[in-house]
Order: C-alpha cells, then sequence, then structure tokens
C-alpha cells in the first residue's frame, strides 16, 4: 500500500516524516547561541503573563547572533502612557530601542520588530565589509587574459 491518498513520498508516513521534522527542528535550535532575557518591571505589577509573552518575543533575536546575547527590557508605566525599552548585548554590540503606545503587549511587539531590524541591518554590513575586493595585481592580470586572448584566437 505504498501508493495512499495523503501520502506526500512514497514509502514514508506522515508520522514519520513528523518525526523527521522534528529531529531536524531540534538540531537547528541546538545550534543557536544562548539568549538571556531579564524583565524589569516599573510602575506595573510584575505579572507572568508579560514575563513570558516578552521572553518568547525577543528569545528568537539569537537567530542574527553567532555569541551568546543578554537581552533587558525595562516595561513602565505612567498615568496613561506604557513605556519599553530594550537593550541588546553580545559581545561588542550593544542594541538599543524605545517604544512607547497605549498597551504592554504592543510594546512588546514593537520593540522586538525594531531591534530584529537593527540587528539584520548590523549583519548585513558586517557581510559586505567581508566581501574584498580584487587587487590591483588581479585587475591587470585579468586585463591582461582578456587582451590577449583575442588575438590568439585571430591568428
Amino acid at each position: 500500500m505504498k501508493g495512499k491518498i495523503g501520502e506526500g513520498k512514497i514509502g514514508q508516513g506522515k508520522r514519520s516524516r513528523e518525526v523527521a521534522r522534528k529531529a531536524r527542528r531540534s538540531s537547528r535550535k541546538a545550534g543557536l547561541p544562548v539568549t538571556d532575557v531579564t524583565v524589569t518591571f516599573r510602575h506595573v505589577e510584575p505579572t507572568e503573563a508579560l514575563r513570558s509573552y516578552a521572553e518568547r518575543k525577543l528569545s528568537h533575536l539569537a537567530k542574527f547572533l553567532k555569541r551568546a546575547c543578554q537581552v533587558h527590557l525595562i516595561l513602565s508605566v505612567d498615568k496613561y502612557r506604557q513605556h519599553g525599552a530594550v537593550t541588546v548585548k553580545s559581545g561588542h554590540l550593544a542594541v538599543t530601542a524605545q517604544e512607547e503606545t497605549k498597551d504592554l503587549y504592543s510594546v512588546i511587539d514593537l520593540l522586538a520588530d525594531k531591534v530584529g531590524r537593527q540587528l539584520k541591518s548590523h549583519l548585513g554590513k558586517v557581510k559586505a565589509k567581508r566581501v574584498r575586493a580584487p587587487s590591483t595585481g588581479e585587475v591587470l592580470s585579468e586585463a591582461e587574459e582578456a587582451t590577449i586572448g583575442p588575438r590568439l584566437n585571430r591568428a
């Protein structure tokens, strides 16, 4: 019964594909650096729901970094303003962001997005710096090969 309807690959059932998928995910997670998330509450009752939400949203920042990182989130309330500030430190890199809205959950979302964009930008700059331009000798040798090559073909 290898050709059942609903099976993606012949000879491989749904359950075995799920097990293989979980194994791939766990191996990818093992390669990520550790993220230490600290949440500080100022002028607001510390709730476990807010703390776990912040840890879940900010723990994904490790995928942009190669080293273990520390994330410090400060959530504060002043009358009708919900304010948040986050600092991400990893090695020599330090990224900060601040947001202010009417809901602490949206503050956490906006901060995670903002810091993610900053880390992506930094990662792009680092990768662009690694790409080097060819040296003058390489450029001249390529130019000589290009000019000599067509003359040999004509003769």
